[in-house]
């Protein structure tokens, strides 16, 4: 319809109305890339709230299971030490409290990672989504320097020798 109007406005040499439906056809054509922009701009900022909430919210799970593997790891450790002062006569233990002990010393434990939102934004390249610098640079620091020593950590504990030696006694 515009295209036919057009053509007849030219034909009749109407300028000013040739004028008119090419500002018509340039503001609509501008108008139209505005609002994609627009809704493009919204979803990229519906998709990083909710990537930096389920990011947050990992590295909560992630801060709560370190503080856990800690105190447990500090609770394996006082039981080595107990079992160790036992048995170089250091502090006295019954039997039972020895081989209490000495399992505990033994154990280890293994918390998963909640990393599948650290991953999915690093495997896609979109970790640019998370705005907030210090939230991307904790993630990173998180997941990319601290995981390894845990998972090194873990590693070391069940393969550890006087843990195999115990446990098969």
């Amino acid at each position: 319809m515009i295209l036919r109007r057009f053509t007849a406005n030219f034909r009749r040499q109407d300028w000013s109305a040739v004028i008119v439906e090419l500002v018509v056809v340039v503001l609509g054509v501008f108008i139209g890339l505005q609002a994609s922009n627009w809704n493009e701009n919204r979803q990229t900022a519906a998709r990083s709230a909710d990537f930096t909430q389920r990011l947050r919210a990992d590295l909560r799970v992630e801060a709560w299971n370190y503080e856990y593997e800690i105190e447990y790891m500090n609770d394996v450790l006082a039981n080595a030490k107990r079992a160790a002062d036992a048995l170089s006569g250091k502090a006295p233990l019954s039997d039972e409290a020895l081989l209490i002990a000495g399992y505990r010393a033994t154990q280890y434990l293994f918390n998963n990672r909640r990393r599948t939102t650290f991953d999915q934004l690093t495997s896609t390249g979109e970790i640019g989504l998370i705005r907030d610098p210090a939230l991307r640079n904790l993630a990173m620091g998180d997941y990319i320097t601290v995981a390894p020593v845990f998972t090194t950590i873990h590693d070391e504990g069940r393969n550890n020798p006087y843990r195999k030696a115990f446990r098969m006694a």
